[in-house]
């Protein structure tokens, strides 16, 4: 059940599924936990998507279950497809969930919020097309506008680039966040433990899990002592999409190096250009310090 760390009103929740690679790296967490604790989003399920790595898909379902012990919360966690689309056709319990999920007779819309490959949502849309006309997609992912050439291998995109275009051309309401954008969500390590750290079970685990990560030989990106909440801006907007601006662009084709070239004909979709940081560290920042306290109108 889900503790309610503050009422609004009816008509302004959302129905969310959060996909997620959440073992990929350290940020996904945080998103998580600001979808699980935010009263607006109405959060349906948490699926594992694959990354770059054998059994990865049940390394982000594992963590999905280590953040939901540790905040003692019981919200459904499904696993996702375990490979890019040209690997692995067979639907998966999180994408069947998707589609059922997306074409219930519902006044509150669906927003799937996807922080990694984009493979779940696009299997879903290839068995059920008309799921498309029914949700509406955040994807943390690419390097944007058609023409911005790959200044490095876009993670999201690069794990799945089939899946990448097979959404971006289906005529889904799109919002993207790309490098330049998810990249500006900077936060020290310092102010982790000193203000994250000392909250609860969950506050510890995302310190602990972020430090495990950054002394690893997989943290060779890194800067060293601070960290892109890089995933947090697909829960944010989700609950303001007015914290950035954003506009309404031909989807790009994504090309194997990643860099994004003018895909002719596609569709329109929102690409953002910017966000609030301030508004979304905050936000998770304030709601982990109520939730450990306990305050709570349930």
């Amino acid at each position: 059940m889900k503790t309610l760390l503050f009422e609004i009103p009816d008509n302004k929740k959302i129905r969310v599924i959060v996909d997620t690679d959440a073992a990929c790296e350290a940020d996904d967490p945080f998103a998580i936990v600001q979808a699980l604790l935010s009263p607006k989003l109405i959060v349906k399920a948490v699926v594992a998507e694959h990354f770059a790595e054998e059994g990865s898909m049940e390394k982000s379902y594992d963590e999905i279950l280590t953040i939901l012990r540790a905040m003692e919360l019981e919200v459904p966690a499904l696993k996702g497809q375990r490979g890019p689309l040209s690997k692995d056709d067979e639907m998966s319990e999180a994408v069947s969930f998707l589609i059922e999920e997306a074409m219930k007779e519902e006044e509150k819309p669906l927003f799937v919020l996807c922080q990694g490959a984009i493979t779940n949502v696009a299997m879903a849309i290839k068995k059920e097309p008309r799921i498309k006309e029914r949700m509406t997609v955040i994807w943390i992912g690419t390097h944007g506008s058609a023409g911005n050439k790959a200044p490095f291998r876009e993670f999201n995109a690069g794990n799945d680039i089939g899946a990448a275009n097979l959404v971006l051309e289906s005529g889904a309401e799109i919002w993207l966040v790309p490098s330049t954008v998810y990249g500006t969500i900077n936060i020290g390590i310092a102010e982790i433990k000193r203000r994250i750290r000392p909250l609860g079970k969950i506050g510890e685990h995302l310190y602990s899990n972020l430090m495990e990560y950054n002394m690893s030989e997989s943290a060779f990106w890194t800067k060293g002592e601070s960290w892109s909440l890089g995933d947090s801006p697909a829960v944010a907007i989700a609950l303001n999409p007015d914290c950035g601006h954003y506009e309404y662009e031909e989807a790009p084709f994504i090309e194997e190096d990643t860099s994004s070239s003018r895909g002719i004909g596609n569709p329109k979709i929102r690409i953002y250009k910017d966000v609030d940081s301030r508004y979304i560290l905050e936000d998770l920042i304030a709601k982990l310090e109520l939730f450990s306290a306990g305050f709570s109108d349930v």
